[in-house]
């Protein structure tokens, strides 16, 4: 959003605006399109370089509305940490991402047991959820082609067929720079949006003002879905905290317009990659170092801003697409949403810090 003049938040991003600011964070995508009924796909995000079953990376896990399939969650709530890739894909091919998550972590570490981490959305209006289409390879081959630096966004990997707030969505990113005097610390998140509600972007309630919102006329309409949130920071932060980070991505969600509906499933993990908090299996101990609670809050406003950025970024990188039987999703009509934003920002005397696009 940022490409057409429109100022977000008070923090900075990084140099992408991307989950990859976070140093050692990859994404990879695998896109299936190819056939009238297919738009679907996987992403794969690759919280460390090390090797994650051996160095184990610190989580926490928040519930926003439970009407999902999020894979490995228990473990995370017990344990507080993660020991594989996240995979993100359509609900009815989590199988597929956790047999690939398990062949790979085999193949690298010969493992006996592995807690696959796996999220979904409900791609089904614009693809034939029922071929499941995704393979065990093309999660694999996700995971191994992930790299960092700038991140595809929109009709990509596990967004390929995803929509929110009626429009065409799909994956977004953004980041958030703390000031050195807070720790200049890092906050990058990834979506997968697809859920409905009543669109506000910057505080513009845009879905009232372009007619198209959840419950119009009383008929319950593009209100379901889902939405996973992937929160992570280099600042070191407990399992604990970082349950009360995931919790403010939910925050970033409402901000949005999104109302976790009954049959939407709104997940968000948060990671710290901080080296220094890895936890090794080649160590019987391990002394952690830790942000006391009362530095959170400045992480707590960057997982809020980033989330609200990475779910209107998920929009405004996604283009019409036509799928599943003829079924046409259009895009939000950037130049029209982009007028509304600016005039009433300027209403409010504030001005745009970016350049038109």
């Amino acid at each position: 959003m940022r490409d057409y003049g429109v100022v977000l938040g008070v923090m900075k991003t990084g140099p992408n605006n991307a989950i990859t600011d976070v140093k050692g964070v990859r994404v990879g995508h695998v896109t299936l399109n190819s056939k009238d009924d297919m738009r679907t796909g996987v992403t794969a995000i690759i919280p460390i370089r090390q090797n994650i079953y051996e160095n184990k990376v610190p989580a926490g896990v928040y519930v926003g509305n439970g009407f999902g399939k999020m894979a490995g969650i228990s473990q995370i709530q017990e344990l507080g940490n993660i020991e594989t890739p996240i995979v993100l894909t359509n609900t009815l091919n989590v199988a597929e991402g956790i047999a690939g998550i398990v062949e790979n972590a085999i193949e690298q570490n010969h493992c006996r047991s592995v807690n696959a981490v796996v999220g979904e959305t409900n791609d089904g209006t614009l693809n034939n959820i029922q071929a499941r289409y995704v393979t065990k390879a093309d999660v694999i081959r996700a995971i191994k082609e992930a790299k960092d630096g700038p991140v595809a966004e929109g009709c990509v990997g596990a967004g390929t067929g995803t929509r929110a707030f009626g429009y065409k969505a799909g994956i977004g990113t953004s980041s958030r720079v703390l000031p050195a005097s807070m720790g200049g610390y890092t906050v990058g998140v990834l979506v997968q949006a697809n859920f409905g509600g009543v669109l506000q972007i910057a505080g513009t309630p845009i879905g009232q003002l372009m007619d198209k919102y959840s419950f119009r006329n009383d008929i319950l309409h593009d209100v379901d879905g889902s939405c996973m949130i992937v929160v992570i920071t280099d600042a070191p932060v407990d399992s604990r905290n970082l349950e009360r980070m995931a919790k403010r991505a939910i925050l970033g969600l409402a901000q949005t317009g999104g109302i976790a509906a009954n049959g939407s499933g709104d997940y968000a993990i948060a990671l710290s990659v901080a080296e220094e908090n890895l936890i090794s299996n080649k160590t019987p101990r391990y002394t952690s170092t830790v942000l006391k609670n009362e530095d959170m809050s400045s992480l707590f406003l960057a997982t809020m801003e980033a989330t609200s950025e990475a779910i209107w970024n998920s929009l405004f990188a996604a283009e019409d697409m036509t799928g599943y039987k003829g079924t046409t999703v259009k895009a939000i009509d950037k130049e029209k949403a982009v007028r509304l934003i600016l005039n009433a920002q300027n209403a409010n005397g504030l001005k745009s810090t970016y350049p038109a696009r």
